[in-house]
């Protein structure tokens, strides 16, 4: 077995022809290859349940048996565990894998493997010394196919064969000075079983980091911030596509997790980690907050006014008001990713990630429990005086949960699922209640600021009351919290 530690990066067809000139690159050409490969998995999709891919690909006259543990990536960082070995086509021998229970696995399925998708495509390579490694650089053009279905593939693959991820990334940032380049999360084989099952995009919501208690506070970060990035990367499409409404929710949420993230983390990064990078994604976050704001509005705060006051004569401007400011808020989103320091960003961020010392005494177990513990003292002080908080002061708590449960959701592989879930159960309800609030007050603002010529009128009124009944309700939310034993 070895393992794959490759950085992919979408570009177009003008900066494909522009790459074989790069400086970098002079002297350092190498193969020209057409490949050829055939996916395989069984009916069912057994393999790709278990994120392995299985190929056969055709090299010249030679062919070779392929299998691919798909780890997830972030910012088109990779890294794979990889066999291979020759083989005869649609002949499966798996002799060369030596983890025991994947090999049972695959020879388990065996019987039902059958081709799913293709791809067929050029590469030229370049073998590149940089910084204090060795990078092979693959330029891949052609398509992946499934049936009648096709989608083209224009590609840099940068492989680490000797040396230090960091030069990976350093050789990515010095050819994005002068290319357009894409960090890209999606396999080739990924995008060929979305064809085989014919599907677009959907949203990506976000999966428990890898933690185990043997990691030290920077590593299980590094798993947090990169799922947190995965997240928000597999939600782009949605963004560029018009600014769908669960795709912006689930950026934004991927978002909020990494900033709160590196909040939590802070006492053992590095100050100017945490300076630079909490700033950094600010801006977008503010586009996607401001965007969600209007999707909330439309969708559930219009509606029971609509219901309340049928024949009013302010709510089709009200509606028509939201409508454009929401298509504007998308607009803003979309043009902050089509920026050129964006990709630069995605790649930049990923590299700070992986540079970050690991060389740490510290416990994560220690770490976590004191960090939870600070944050559950900061929401308990604020909850056990709610009847005498101002709205500021509210929304200062609703954070301060928000934050328990992040912090919560990142630590739970470290914690006691006994507790954990019924903990996590009763901060979600009371969560919930302070987000109605928290919209309610968004939406008020959001009316005023629509009907700002408008004298206070019924939906003013009603509004204010309604927001009274919200937080009505919250004493018995939070006294069910307070209830709840330290986890």
């Amino acid at each position: 077995m070895s393992t794959e530690i490759e950085l992919k990066l979408q570009l177009d067809a003008k900066n494909a022809r522009k790459l074989a000139a790069h400086p970098l690159l002079a002297g350092h050409a190498g193969a020209r290859q057409r490949l050829l490969n055939t996916y395989y998995d069984t009916p069912e999709l057994a393999l790709h349940q278990r994120r392995v891919a299985l190929r056969f690909r055709q090299k010249g006259k030679d062919w070779l048996l392929t299998v691919k543990s798909a780890e997830p990536a972030s910012g088109g960082l990779a890294l794979r565990s990889e066999w291979e070995a020759p083989a005869a086509p649609g002949q499966f021998a798996f002799d060369h894998i030596d983890a025991p229970e994947l090999k049972e696995f695959l020879e388990n399925a065996r019987p039902e493997l059958a081709p799913i998708f293709s791809t067929d495509f050029r590469r030229q390579i370049w073998r590149v010394p940089f910084g204090e490694s060795l990078i092979e650089l693959a330029l891949d053009r052609g398509h992946v196919t499934s049936g009648e279905r096709r989608e083209t593939i224009c590609e840099i693959e940068l492989e680490l064969l000797a040396g230090r991820i960091a030069d990976i990334f350093g050789l990515s940032r010095s050819l994005q000075k002068s290319l357009q380049l894409y960090p890209a999360i999606a396999s080739k084989a990924e995008r060929g079983y979305r064809l085989f099952r014919n599907q677009t995009p959907q949203p990506f919501k976000a999966k428990p980091p890898p933690l185990a208690a043997d990691m030290t506070p920077c590593e299980a970060f590094r798993q947090i911030a990169l799922a947190c990035l995965e997240h928000f990367q597999r939600n782009e499409p949605g963004l560029q596509d018009g600014g769908q409404v669960e795709f912006v929710h689930q950026a934004r949420v991927a978002l909020r997790r990494l900033r709160s993230a590196i909040k939590l983390f802070a006492p053992v990064l590095p100050a100017e980690f945490v300076k630079a990078y909490d700033t950094t994604w600010k801006t977008l976050a503010g586009a996607l907050g401001e965007a969600r704001n209007w999707d909330v509005f439309l969708a559930e705060t219009l509606p029971p006014i609509q219901e309340r006051f049928p024949d009013h004569p302010d709510l089709k401007r009200l509606r028509a008001a939201a409508r454009q400011r929401a298509r504007r808020a998308r607009r803003a989103i979309a043009r902050l990713l089509a920026l050129r320091e964006y990709p630069r960003l995605i790649v930049e961020f990923t590299a700070a990630i992986y540079a970050l010392n690991d060389a740490q005494p510290l416990s994560l177990k220690k770490f976590a429990d004191a960090r939870l513990a600070q944050h559950a003292r900061r929401a308990r002080k604020l909850a056990e005086k709610h009847a005498t908080l101002t709205s500021a002061e509210r929304h200062r708590m609703r954070i301060a949960f928000k934050k328990l449960r992040y912090a919560s959701e990142f630590f739970a592989p470290l914690l006691s699922a006994k507790r954990l879930v019924p903990a996590l159960a009763t901060l979600g309800r009371l969560q919930d209640e302070l987000g109605l609030i928290n919209d309610h007050v968004t939406a008020e603002a959001l009316l005023t600021e629509i009907l700002a010529q408008r004298p206070p009128g019924p939906l003013h009124g009603w509004m204010a009351g309604r927001h009274v009944l919200l937080v009505e309700r919250l004493p018995e939310a939070l006294s069910e919290w307070l209830k709840q034993p330290a986890y």
